[in-house]
């Protein structure tokens, strides 16, 4: 008589399972999907998911992202050598060429082009013809993305109705699209900063070094710390210090990645996965209210952005 071994799974081990299959659901329910990736921690998450989901064979889906052109020199440069390493096809739009389209108008020219992204990723979607976009975005980030359903349904204009959501009952997925609308696909959205970063120490993954302890000159503005003088792929200097502003050298980390305008580092020492792990489980600020200072604007200031096509 056989024995019957009792095996029990870890919580990340059931994220992972959830996670393999909304993309799998994505791939085989949408015609032309695209999998959006930064470089930052979240989708470097999603990329270990779709090797897990899709190896031996190709992804199923190209990569893409929307470049503000103000992007941290180390994360886009990660971005490109992850993608390579992958083999797989990297797609990317640039804020600053819907600028050149007239599409973009900024109102002067210090103002972030984070929210931005939005028109040039619809005109991404429209140029390519997505019919769904595989996203990183977690329910803990912030209480609008909490708001929004797994499969998340967008208008023929790319808008987001949050009285208007699709049932989601179980593990019942509903992707389906008419020409011209979109679906956001969101694999980790029941998934907490610190469980992305207990899998990625528990899968080893490689990061941008700014995740960890390093020494930045920034300045104290409005109670954040602010990086100054960043340089951009370009070599040109970003975020200058205003008049007034004492430049310090100070010991930070990054908990998320953006736009430099708005993306603040922490104060921490922490320069290992292991020291980033414990340091989360004793935070008491959220991820984006610490570091985002775009959503500091209002408390509704992200619904609206969403509303308007960002992810």
């Amino acid at each position: 008589m056989s024995t019957l071994t009792k095996q029990t799974l870890s919580h990340l081990d059931w994220l992972e399972s959830e996670a393999i299959h909304i993309m799998r659901e994505v791939a085989g329910q949408c015609s032309n999907p695209v999998l959006l990736f930064s470089g930052g921690k979240d989708s470097i998450c999603m990329l270990r998911i779709a090797e897990k989901a899709f190896r031996p064979g190709k992804f199923p889906f190209p990569l893409m992202h929307i470049d503000t052109g103000h992007n941290y020199r180390e994360v886009v440069e990660f971005r490109d050598k992850r993608a390579a390493e992958l083999g797989e096809r990297l797609i990317v739009r640039s804020v600053e060429d819907s600028m050149k389209r007239g599409t973009v108008v900024l109102k002067h020219e210090n103002e972030s082009r984070n929210k931005h992204q939005s028109v040039t990723l619809l005109e991404a979607i429209e140029e390519f013809g997505f019919d769904a976009c595989i996203g990183g975005a977690r329910r803990d980030e912030e209480k609008a993305r909490a708001k929004e359903r797994i499969m998340s349904f967008r208008d023929e204009f790319g808008q987001w109705d949050p009285k208007n959501q699709r049932p989601e009952l179980w593990n019942l997925y509903n992707a389906r699209s008419h020409k011209g609308e979109n679906i956001r696909a969101f694999p980790i959205s029941n998934w907490t900063e610190m469980d992305v970063w207990q899998y990625i120490e528990r899968e080893q993954l490689e990061l941008p070094s700014i995740y960890f302890a390093h020494t930045r000159p920034v300045v104290m503005r409005q109670g954040s710390i602010v990086p100054v003088n960043v340089p951009l792929m370009t070599g040109e200097l970003t975020n200058l210090p205003k008049a007034g502003e004492e430049i310090i050298d100070l010991q930070v980390r990054f908990r998320t990645v953006g736009d430099i305008s708005c993306t603040a580092p922490v104060e921490s020492d922490a320069d290992t996965v292991e020291k980033i792990v414990i340091e989360t489980a004793t935070t008491t600020i959220t991820e984006r209210g610490a570091t985002r200072l775009d959503d500091q604007t209002s408390d509704a200031s992200m619904e609206q952005r969403k509303k308007e096509g960002y992810f």
